[in-house]
């Protein structure tokens, strides 16, 4: 799936990107008070490679909402506490409350990503996480949740140019660790158990958005239209299938 994306889709005009951004961050707050109304949960998932755009995207979508209808969460490594329990347990204490947003910043698809090809988890685990996944997230959208999951595309090239420049800008180079030059060095089993979560964890209730994200405004454009597009779709089809009194 990955090989068939056109990383060449682009934004050159900067008035266009702001006032397309700008239209749908308006959308967006207005279907975060709808959500908030109707008390409908939202999460959206962000996976991707290292330096793809999913921390500068997700700026762009909370930035123009009330701060009190969302919570992001950066998930990195679980610590001592969390892993005394299930691997879920730390991802269903920070779900959202009704008519609120969660956005995961990585997430529970780390068990089949860096756990797998790290090796954090054995076969058994990882491979058994498919259907983990799958189960948890049908029971959230069966409860009413909307689940959003975005894919941040780059090349190969593309994320050594944005390791380069965070590694010259003072203000950027807290960004890049040891750890991004490692997992850059596996790029190819990396793209393997990517391809292999598209295959068995993209479904109808839940599927997987891919985004073209070697232009930083053409993605997170991008994102803002699937996101906006895919809270309005829910929000239709709950209201036409209200019962005529």
């Amino acid at each position: 799936m990955l090989e068939l994306l056109d990383l060449s889709k682009n934004i050159e005009d900067k008035q266009q990107y702001k006032q397309e951004l700008k239209n749908y961050q308006l959308e967006l707050l207005k279907l975060a008070k709808e959500l908030d109304n109707l008390k409908i949960p939202c999460i959206a998932v962000f996976e991707g490679w290292d330096a793809s755009g999913k921390g500068g995207t997700i700026k762009r979508i909370v930035e123009r909402i009330d701060p009190r209808l969302f919570e992001i969460h950066a998930i990195s490594a679980p610590d001592s506490q969390e892993e005394r329990h299930h691997y879920f347990h730390r991802f269903w204490k920070r779900l959202p409350y009704k008519g609120k947003m969660a956005i995961f910043d990585r997430s529970w698809y780390g068990r089949v990503l860096v756990e797998r090809v790290e090796g954090f988890a054995s076969k058994e685990e990882w491979e058994r996480a498919y259907d983990e996944i799958n189960q948890f997230e049908k029971w959230l959208t069966d409860d009413g949740y909307i689940i959003i999951k975005f894919w941040m595309h780059i090349s190969k090239d593309e994320q050594f140019a944005r390791f380069k420049e965070r590694m010259e800008n003072p203000f950027k180079k807290w960004k890049i660790t040891d750890e991004d030059w490692r997992n850059r060095e596996k790029w190819e089993e990396y793209e393997m158990a990517a391809e292999d979560m598209f295959q068995k964890t993209s479904t109808s209730y839940a599927p997987w958005q891919l985004i073209e994200g070697n232009n930083k405004w053409y993605a997170r454009v991008k994102v803002l239209k699937i996101f906006t597009e895919t809270i309005r779709r829910n929000l239709d089809l709950r209201n036409n299938s209200k019962p005529i009194t």
